[in-house]
């Protein structure tokens, strides 16, 4: 079993996953073979009915908890993971951490050899594809017990729980694309640095400032982090979508489609970019005053508190005229158990249920709490940077909830490099990925039984 890990903050391995589908695609490499039976068939534990709700007065119970927080949010779920702990006296939580391409790898063959965690927090574009092969276990009992409503929570990842028409996964948060910009730097070009631009036009007009003061303002990535999630973000913008509602058909080389990714494109050839920007350039070159402004994701707040920069940061800029960014989630899970014990089984839920109710201490982690009720908290409110991005709530974007779909996005972003590196025309670009795409979807509705 993987050894409890702290790690220095990071994100460039769980976004190049997320991003790439790499996440699902990790899972579904381990092959169909080795997954679990049906929660609900021989040797699972059947719910109790209370999801937890009536606490836990068994035997000692100790339970293991995975999860991929290796960065700036780890010491915050640890704190919390302690506080558990010392509340129950009859319940240990044994908190392992690792790199989120390494957990999404090893769980499907741990759960499926009986030495799965038994809480668990994954992605939301993983919750299908980990559903589909009985990785995990529906939580409906859980939903009950908590007395949870969709009125509750953010409808975005509220729904991107619900599979096959059960629940599979409880929203702990949101974490979207935010827009960053360098005080300092945008002085340099005389511009009011309270007064970051907010749509197309002023955004456009911000640039060409900078440029003229030999500054290149917002550099544009070819990586799936940021690129890919800043494209992402502006096909939504320009009207339209990368799949059908049902995850059915890739849709992003329509029309949409190409004005994000010629948008993007056209930072570069309009001099407001430099050209092949390597991984996390565009990142360094705003914290070391070379550029105004960086499309990121919340995670770096924690990150730009610890420096002396003069900064700021807002909601991304209106550019295709539809209000949109990308986000993910993380989701409380509880993974498949080989054998049946109706005590671990409840002393699970009596956990999930307690730390998922701490939203408002994540929040200071730096996230963006998927209950409404934390977000219009007091206290929450005192988090200035983290409201700013919350305030995109409904705006927010998730892949639609079918097994596999994830593994599709390599496709969207080879064609990101192709027109940002490559010199390929956007429309063909996309085009030429979309068919692809495609044929990945199909053979993924076929292997999933879709």
């Amino acid at each position: 079993m993987p050894q409890p890990t702290r790690s220095p903050f990071t994100r460039r391995s769980f976004l190049s996953l997320a991003a790439a589908g790499g996440m699902s695609a990790t899972v579904a490499a381990c092959g169909g073979g080795s997954s679990p039976r049906d929660a609900g068939g021989s040797g699972q534990a059947a719910a109790t009915g209370d999801g937890g709700a009536g606490g836990y007065d068994g035997p000692q119970m100790d339970l293991t908890f995975w999860n991929g927080f290796t960065g700036g949010d780890g010491p915050t779920m640890k704190a919390l993971v302690d506080q558990f702990n010392a509340e129950h006296a009859n319940i240990a939580v044994t908190m392992t951490t690792m790199q989120w391409a390494d957990y999404y790898a090893k769980l499907p063959t741990a759960v499926s050899s009986g030495n799965g965690p038994d809480v668990g927090i994954m992605h939301v574009d993983s919750v299908a594809t980990n559903a589909a092969r009985n990785v995990i276990q529906p939580l409906d009992d859980v939903a009950s017990a908590l007395q949870l409503a969709e009125s509750d929570f953010a409808t975005v990842p509220w729904q991107a729980g619900l599979y096959d028409g059960k629940r599979y996964a409880i929203p702990l948060d949101v974490h979207p694309l935010g827009f960053y910009y360098n005080k300092t730097v945008m002085e340099e070009a005389g511009l009011d640095p309270e007064a970051p631009p907010t749509d197309a036009t002023s955004y456009m007009d911000a640039l060409e400032a900078l440029k003229n003061a030999g500054i290149e303002g917002h550099w544009a990535s070819p990586f799936p982090f940021t690129g890919g999630l800043s494209v992402q973000s502006l096909v939504y913008q320009f009207g339209g979508s990368l799949f059908t509602e049902d995850g059915a058909s890739v849709t992003w080389a329509e029309d949409p489609g190409v004005e994000a990714l010629t948008w993007w494109v056209d930072l570069i050839e309009q001099g407001y970019s430099p050209a092949k920007v390597d991984q996390d350039a565009d990142y360094i070159a705003l914290k070391n005053g070379k550029t105004a402004f960086n499309w990121n994701g919340i995670w770096q707040i924690n990150d730009l508190k610890q420096t002396d920069l003069e900064w700021g940061v807002a909601a991304l800029p209106t550019i295709g005229g539809t209000p949109a960014a990308w986000a993910g989630s993380h989701q409380f899970v509880l993974p498949v158990q080989k054998s049946s014990d109706s005590d671990r089984a409840q002393a699970s839920r009596v956990f999930l249920n307690w730390i998922s109710e701490q939203s408002q201490a994540w929040a200071e982690a730096g996230q963006v709490p998927a209950r409404n009720s934390a977000r219009e908290s007091a206290e929450f409110q005192d988090l200035p940077e983290q409201t700013e991005l919350a305030s995109q709530i409904d705006d927010l974007h998730f892949l639609p909830t079918v097994p596999g779909i994830g593994d599709s996005m390599s496709e969207f972003d080879k064609a990101l490099n192709a027109a940002t590196l490559g010199g390929t025309d956007p429309a063909k670009a996309l085009a030429d990925s979309a068919e692809r795409a495609q044929k990945i979807l199909d053979d993924n509705a076929a292997k999933y039984g879709g």
